[in-house]
C-alpha cells in the first residue's frame, strides 16, 4: 500500500512543479509585458512630443532658419516612421477625420474601413496622446500595442499548455510502460505457479488412489479428491493467464451457484452467503467457467476478511437487455472511496499477508478476457461494499 501512497506523491510534486513554472513563467511574462507597453507608450509619447515641438517653433517664414527647420522635420518624421516598424498608430484631426497612420496594413480600396475598425479598438484600449499644434489647433494620437508584445502575453499560456500535454502524455507512456512490464511479471510468475503445482497435484493423485485400497473412510477421500480437483482447476487458471482463454455460452447461473457453495462449504458457519438466484434460473452468457468462478472467489475471499468471518455476503444476479449484473455485497468494514481504483491495481493490499493480485488478476479476467466491467458500485466505511460486475450476454 505504501508503494502507492509514493506514486500518488510523486504525481502530486510533478503537477506541483508544472504549476510552479507554469506560473512563475506566467507572472515574469506579465511583467515583461507590462514593461514593454509603458516603454511603446514612451515612444509614442516621445513622437507625439517632437512633432508638437517643431510644429510650435517660431521662426520667419522665408528665413534660411524656416528651410533649415522643415528640412530638419520632414527628416526626423521620415526617421520616426522609418523606426516605428511596430506600434500601429493613427492621428485624426479634431472632427474625427484621419490625419495620418502607421504600421496598418490594408488594400487602398478598404483603408476606411480598416483604420475604422483600428481606431474603435484603440480607443477601447489606451488613452489618446493629444499632439498640440497651437492653442486653437490640435490632433490625437492613437495607438495600440504591437503585434510583437501581443504574441508575447500569450506565451506564458502557450508554454504553460504545452508543460501540461508534456506532463501528460509523460504520464500515459510511463503508465503504459509500468503496466506492460507488470503484465510480464505476473503472467510469468503464473505460468511458473502453475509449473510447480503440477508435481504435488499428480502425487496427491497417486496417493487417493492408494487410499481407496485401504481400509478409509469413502467420504473422506471424496472430500481429499474435491480439494484435489479444486488444485487442479487453480493450477488451470494460472497456466490460463497470459493467454486469451476460450469462452463458451454457459449457463452463468449454474457457474455462480457451483462456485457459491464451494465456499459456503469451506467458509466459517458464522459467514452466511444470500443469493437472489438458484442452479435452476438460466442465463447464457459467453464464459470461462474456470477464470470467472476465480474472480467470484477472490471477490468472496476479500468479503470474508472484510466481514471477520463474521457477516453476511449476498450475490444479487440480474439481467438487462444485452448485459448482466452481478452484485457482490459485504456487511464489512468498507473501502476508502481514494481506494476505489488503486484497489485493482497489481500489489496493492491492506493485508498484511499476500500480493496484493487477486483483484488485479479479476479485472484482467472480466475487462480483457470477458470484454465486460468490475468495479466498486457503493462502500460506506463501517457498513460495507458492493462489488459490480458487468458481463454481455
Amino acid at each position: 500500500m505504501d508503494i502507492y501512497i509514493k506514486r500518488r506523491r510523486w504525481k502530486f510534486l510533478l503537477l506541483l512543479v508544472a504549476v510552479i513554472i507554469g506560473v512563475g513563467s506566467l507572472a515574469y511574462t506579465n511583467w515583461l509585458t507590462d514593461k514593454m507597453a509603458q516603454e511603446e507608450r514612451n515612444k509614442v509619447e516621445l513622437w507625439a512630443e517632437a512633432t508638437q515641438q517643431l510644429s510650435t517653433v517660431d521662426v520667419q517664414p522665408d528665413s534660411p532658419a524656416m528651410e533649415e527647420l522643415n528640412s530638419n522635420y520632414l527628416s526626423f518624421l521620415s526617421l520616426v516612421t522609418t523606426k516605428n516598424t511596430t506600434i500601429p498608430v493613427i492621428i485624426i484631426e479634431p472632427n474625427g477625420t484621419i490625419n495620418s497612420d502607421a504600421n496598418i496594413k490594408y488594400n487602398k480600396e478598404r483603408r476606411q474601413n480598416i483604420l475604422a475598425k483600428e481606431l474603435k479598438k484603440m480607443k477601447n484600449d489606451v488613452e489618446p496622446i493629444r499632439i498640440n499644434l497651437s492653442e486653437e489647433s490640435y490632433l490625437l494620437l492613437y495607438y495600440r500595442e504591437s503585434n510583437i508584445l501581443r504574441n508575447l502575453r500569450y506565451y506564458p499560456w502557450v508554454q504553460l499548455f504545452v508543460i501540461i500535454i508534456f506532463i501528460v502524455v509523460a504520464y500515459f507512456a510511463f503508465s503504459a510502460t509500468q503496466r506492460a512490464e507488470q503484465n510480464q511479471v505476473w503472467v510469468g510468475m503464473s505460468k511458473e505457479t502453475a509449473h510447480q503445482l503440477g508435481t504435488p497435484i499428480s502425487s496427491l493423485m497417486a496417493w487417493i488412489e492408494i487410499l481407496k485400497l485401504k481400509n478409509i473412510d469413502p467420504e473422506l477421500i471424496q472430500e481429499f479428491e474435491k480439494d484435489t480437483q479444486r488444485l487442479e482447476r487453480i493450477t488451470e487458471r494460472f497456466s490460463k493467464i497470459g493467454s486469451k482463454p476460450e469462452l463458451l455460452r454457459l449457463n452463468l447461473a449454474e457457474v455462480l451457484y457451483s462456485t457459491v457453495n464451494y465456499l459456503e462449504t469451506r467458509s466459517s458457519s458464522k459467514v452466511i452467503f444470500e443469493t437472489s438466484f438458484t442452479e435452476k434460473d438460466y442465463i447464457e452468457t459467453p464464459l470461462n467457467a474456470a477464470l470467472f468462478s476465480w474472480v467470484i472467489e477472490n471477490i468472496c475471499k476479500n468479503a470474508i476478511d472484510a466481514i471477520g468471518n463474521d457477516g453476511t455476503i449476498s450475490i444479487n444476479l440480474k439481467e438487462k437487455r444485452e448485459q448482466v449484473f452481478i452484485d457482490i455485497t459485504d456487511t464489512g468494514i468498507g473501502i476508502a472511496k481514494s481506494q476505489f481504483k488503486t484497489i485493482f491495481q497489481p500489489g496493492f493490499s491492506t493485508k498484511k499477508r499476500g500480493w496484493g493480485l487477486g483483484l488485479s488478476l479479476a479485472k484482467r479476467i472480466i475487462e480483457i478476457y470477458h470484454s465486460g466491467k468490475i468495479f466498486i458500485k457503493s462502500s460506506e466505511i463501517g457498513k460495507g461494499t458492493t462489488f459490480r460486475i458487468v458481463l454481455n450476454k
